[in-house]
């Protein structure tokens, strides 16, 4: 079991340090998931991971804080950290631990406007919005697809290893990449020098999803015992 699970480095801090630890980040989609989303979350934080993203931007507020309120007590059972994928204000109703935010958004309001160790997120696609993040106001970016992805079909092109590391060398924020990573895949994404990991459908669409996240902790754990993965400590057995 995690001893400090969601554990998380001061907001400022450098590199992975700033992100929940393990670097693993369940995304929900409840069109894709396969089981209640209760039982999805509460079956990954079983199995070590300690970070998601609710993201059911088709729900009215009213829903999503209603969805927030289900889901926030298993997140705490596990000292899971929990955010919300979308508009700031929202996530502060809901009291969750931070947001994400789309591409292009001011983050500096979410800031303002969530406490100081809220984990605040933004999605990115090109090194030009790399170069623009602010680390002292950003934890971390979200940066994909990665490779090819069931999840969002025809979203961009893939990155790749290449695409990943130019823009990781763009910015002082934490990379987590997203789309159609895997176990396999896993070790080439650190090797790109990302921060962590974002996963969506291949949770989401699991028969296992306890196994699926285990099997992405191992590959985690085994690709930064043998690299300078910015978070590389001990996972959880």
């Amino acid at each position: 079991m995690l001893q400090e699970g969601g554990a998380t480095g001061p907001h400022g801090g450098d590199g992975g340090e700033r992100l929940p630890y393990p670097p693993l980040l369940i995304i929900t989609d409840r069109q894709q998931a396969r089981a209640p989303l209760e039982d999805i979350l509460g079956a990954a934080f079983a199995a070590g991971c300690r970070w998601a993203s609710i993201r059911e931007k088709d729900l009215g507020s009213r829903d999503q804080i209603a969805l927030a309120a289900r889901l926030k007590p298993i997140a705490r059972r596990w000292r899971a950290r929990l955010t919300l994928h979308g508009d700031p204000a929202l996530a502060y109703a809901t009291g969750l631990d931070g947001v994400h935010l789309p591409a292009g958004t001011d983050p500096s309001m979410a800031r303002a406007l969530l406490r100081e160790d809220a984990l605040i997120g933004i999605s990115l696609h090109a090194p030009a919005d790399a170069e623009a993040l602010i680390a002292d106001v950003v934890d971390y970016a979200i940066l994909g697809p990665a490779y090819v992805t069931t999840s969002k079909p025809g979203y961009g092109p893939a990155l790749g290893r290449d695409g990943i590391a130019a823009i990781v060398r763009a910015t002082r924020v934490p990379i987590v990449a997203i789309g159609g990573i895997t176990a396999a895949t896993t070790g080439e994404i650190q090797a790109a020098g990302a921060a962590g990991i974002a996963v969506m459908g291949g949770v989401m669409r699991a028969e296992d999803p306890a196994q699926e996240v285990k099997s992405l902790l191992t590959a985690l754990s085994t690709s930064a015992a043998n690299s300078t993965f910015p978070s590389a400590r001990g996972l959880p057995d």
